[in-house]
């Protein structure tokens, strides 16, 4: 869809579109965003999330020991063996017990987080049959997707990209990449708040909760990266090449994902909206987008 199109069907759809959007987006509670200030990771909604969460809790623990005890070695060592307490220095060369030993400890630890770690990432990496298939493209600087089976293919740009502004935003002094009252009443058009900005995005893939979603990822000119933190997903798009994930959303809602890899010189103006819905709400979606109704949700 090119960039005039896209503008146009915008204007023509501003009526029933945007209404239609408000009613749903209101409808959906905002789980996977950044929350300002705040530490940990966003609410797991699938089980991939929940394995790297734990995960990574499970490491933090074994770093925290380990880390814990190599400083209090080093506070002992530098008390007991101070050159105070001892005049002569030792003249021994090796204690074989203790190099065996920080020798087996170490490897064992580390299989043990290998054999927690492989697991996890053998399931991300093992990718089961879709029910869903999506093939999502990275280009300087939007999304664009595609609905394998559905043959259905539209573009996602941030909200404030100067692809999404129109003639009534630019009038109330919009301008595009500018937080500003006219462009917190553009993200209002779109069914979002000034909390969703430089994170909500015009379009959004859409996805029915509870099913397996297989998520086809390239890009057309540089390297970019689809990911969705609350998902546990993530995956580099490259040029030539086609990579896949998969996840399957657990609860419904509005995620944000934002491409994880410097792609140029607005990279940070390339975030990612999935909204995961019912399964009736998701063919209703299907079919005003089909229709041609890209921005009714």
């Amino acid at each position: 869809m090119t960039l005039a199109n896209k503008m146009a069907g915008l204007t023509a759809a501003a009526g029933a579109s945007l209404v239609a959007l408000q009613a749903h987006a209101q409808d959906l509670p905002i789980i996977g965003s950044p929350t300002p200030g705040a530490m940990g990771m966003q609410p797991a909604s699938t089980e991939l999330a929940r394995d790297l969460q734990w995960l990574n809790m499970f490491l933090l623990v074994i770093i925290t020991v380990i880390s814990l005890f190599v400083t209090a070695l080093l506070i002992w060592v530098i008390v007991r063996y101070n050159e105070k307490r001892n005049d002569k220095p030792a003249t021994f060369t090796h204690h074989s017990t203790l190099e065996v030993a920080w020798t087996i400890i170490p490897v064992g630890i580390l299989v043990l987080i290998g054999g927690f770690s492989l697991p996890v990432l053998f399931k991300q990496q093992t990718i089961p049959e879709g029910d869903i298939y999506i093939k999502v493209t990275g280009l300087q600087w939007y999304w664009n997707y595609e609905y394998v089976d559905e043959d259905v293919s539209f573009d996602s740009y941030m909200v404030g990209h100067p692809a999404t502004m129109t003639d009534a935003a630019e009038e109330a002094g919009a301008q595009p990449f500018v937080l500003s009252p006219a462009m917190e009443g553009m993200l209002e058009e779109y069914g979002y708040s000034r909390d969703e900005w430089l994170l909500a995005t015009d379009t959004a893939v859409v996805v029915p909760v509870n099913k397996t979603v297989v998520m086809q990822v390239t890009a057309g000119d540089v390297i970019h990266s689809w990911t969705i933190p609350a998902f546990g997903v993530k995956q580099d798009g490259v040029p030539g090449r086609l990579a896949q994930l998969w996840f399957s959303a657990e609860r419904e809602g509005i995620y944000f994902g934002q491409c994880s890899e410097l792609c140029g010189k607005d990279h940070a103006y390339m975030p990612i909206t999935v909204k995961v819905v019912s399964e009736d709400a998701y063919a209703e979606w299907l079919a005003m987008v089909k229709e041609g109704d890209t921005y009714a949700w």
